[in-house]
């Protein structure tokens, strides 16, 4: 074990992915459903093996930070944008209010208490589960004209207020809105929610429930036109509308007709007679039901013997941002295709017939390779699967960012700066907006996306718990309990204005305003749990918004926190 110790304290590298990796055990570890989460357990691995007195560099600590923020930025950059169109208005300014709240709560709280600036800004982050603030603030407080050991005594502080708040910050939100929020939110609520689906197109017998709540994949089923329906010639239109009142388009792939050689690309005009074999594409549970009006399923592998295709597609046509749903269900374009989800974000929006799509949104469909080339081309680029990172894109963006947010004003002895890491998360909102309008660069994958994010923020808060550890105890004994105290009222009384404001100012409906909330706190635990209480899906179409606009202003709100506190 001695052998251990120094060799960690000799290289410290070492001692890094060692937190990882009992912090991401940690964080795995469930008790009656409830998890640390990775952050967490790596920041307290972090402090337990920061006991062994390792010293990092903070340049290891910096240049994780800013991966983290970029890939933040690239993420959100899209919905960012696109938010500010007139429709995203009130959203905007529901997501603005909520997150000034949580700062003045955090800032009020902090004067009550008598919390100096290091345990505020980990309050600050901790309450609202945003651990980026922790590194921009520490950027901040390092322009301060105030002694090293101040700031060291600061920036060691944090920690341990992050610690602490975070715990209650993410499953006390995710408790209250969805157990109290509903509540707050009137009478009737499940009625008002329906009723917004209606409106979304989603209880309509015409309309694409089907879609949200049955869709476990298509399928190529051959059935064998015999029912009464065929009793006299028919088209491939005729049919394709017989089965779309089913609520869900069911495509003409493939005919065997009884005499004669396979058709290959049916067009809608293509004749159908009764004992001819059809290929048919789409649901399972949709396919099973039209054996009734069409025929029984029959064994063809020969006429099954064909390409399909299964991809992503980025919206980026510019006609595609008045579409609906339902404009795109009888679109010329679409014929052959099933659309499977559609990611906007983190969020993954309800599938109904009134919902309009934006430039950016990620589509997956599916269908037979020459549908599914000629849909993508109409709705924009095809995010084929690829292992390559635009590594120019990323380091140029960086380094921009970086450098202008490190241009400062000083007022007095108080810096006005974003700071290097503020600098680059609005360059990286600005380069993943640039993304999609434009797909033909500046990719980077989703598992690179998923490996800046998580690597990123987690070798960072490792760096951060290492080097915070000895005096991490010290400063857990002053102020433990007051600061968990704390963190109830900055992690709750910002969603209950939420849910007022919501309700009562701009009148959004129960599920917008639950969304709503989850998005500007970001706090996806919380929307999948408010889903899975109402029953809907409908909060996702106001977490993107929110979400983006409240990851943005939280972190820099790492700026604004030390500014106030100063």
């Amino acid at each position: 074990m001695e052998w251990i110790m120094k060799t960690m304290q000799n290289t410290p590298e070492l001692a890094i992915f060692l937190t990882l990796a009992l912090g991401f055990a940690v964080g795995k570890i469930k008790i009656k459903g409830f998890s640390l989460g990775s952050v967490t357990g790596v920041l307290l691995m972090g402090v337990l093996i920061g006991q062994l007195d390792i010293s990092i560099s903070p340049t290891v600590k910096s240049t994780f930070f800013l991966i983290f923020l970029f890939a933040v930025g690239y993420s959100v950059g899209p919905q960012f944008i696109h938010s500010l169109k007139k429709e995203g208005l009130p959203q905007i300014a529901f997501a603005v209010i909520v997150c000034v709240c949580c700062l003045l709560m955090a800032w009020i709280c902090a004067l009550v208490a008598g919390f100096d600036l290091g345990n505020t800004v980990g309050l600050l982050a901790g309450a609202n589960t945003i651990s980026a603030v922790i590194g921009v603030a520490t950027d901040t407080i390092n322009q301060l004209g105030i002694s090293d050991e101040q700031k060291h005594t600061f920036i060691n502080q944090i920690p341990v207020a992050y610690a602490v708040t975070y715990i209650f910050g993410t499953a006390g939100t995710a408790w209250f809105l969805s157990s109290i929020g509903p509540k707050l939110l009137g009478k009737n609520i499940d009625q008002k929610i329906r009723e917004y689906e209606q409106s979304l197109g989603g209880t309509d017998d015409d309309s694409d429930t089907s879609m949200e709540y049955a869709y476990d994949g298509t399928t190529f089923r051959v059935i064998e036109a015999n029912s009464d329906f065929f009793n006299q010639e028919r088209t491939v239109q005729e049919v394709e509308n017989m089965l779309v009142t089913k609520g869900w388009p069911v495509y003409v792939e493939r005919i065997r007709p009884v005499k004669g050689d396979i058709v290959q690309e049916p067009t809608p005009d293509s004749k159908i007679n009764k004992g001819d074999r059809l290929v048919l594409n789409g649901p399972i549970d949709t396919l099973l039901s039209d054996e009734n009006a069409i025929g029984k399923e029959v064994a063809d592998v020969e006429l099954l013997d064909f390409r399909a295709e299964a991809i992503k597609v980025i919206v980026a046509n510019k006609e595609i941002q008045t579409k609906t749903l339902k404009d795109l269900k009888t679109s010329k374009e679409r014929h052959g295709v099933i659309i499977r989800k559609i990611h906007r974000g983190k969020a993954t929006l309800p599938l109904m017939n009134n919902v309009k799509l934006q430039r950016g949104d990620v589509i997956e469909i599916e269908g037979r390779k020459t549908d599914v080339d000629r849909f993508a081309a109409y709705l924009g680029y095809p995010e084929r699967p690829t292992n390559i990172t635009d590594l120019l894109y990323v380091g140029l963006g960086i380094f921009i960012g970086g450098i202008i947010g490190s241009l400062t004003i000083r007022t007095g002895n108080i810096p006005l700066s974003l700071s290097a890491s503020g600098g680059v998360l609005i360059m990286g909102i600005i380069f993943g907006w640039a993304r999609s309008l434009r797909p033909t660069f500046g990719a980077v994958p989703e598992p690179s996306i998923w490996l800046m994010n998580n690597l990123g923020l987690n070798i960072f808060i490792a760096v951060v718990g290492i080097n915070a550890g000895p005096d991490f105890i010290a400063g857990l004994k002053a102020a433990g309990i007051s600061l968990f105290i704390a963190g109830i009222f900055v992690s709750i009384v910002p969603m209950f204005i939420g849910l007022m404001l919501g309700r009562f100012v701009f009148k959004f409906n129960p599920a917008i305003t639950l969304g709503a909330c989850a998005g500007a706190r970001t706090t996806t635990a919380a929307l999948g749990a408010i889903q899975d209480t109402i029953k809907s899906k409908v909060p996702a179409l106001s977490y993107t918004t929110t979400y983006a606009i409240g990851n943005t202003l939280l972190i820099i709100w790492g700026v604004v926190i030390v500014l106030l506190m100063s």
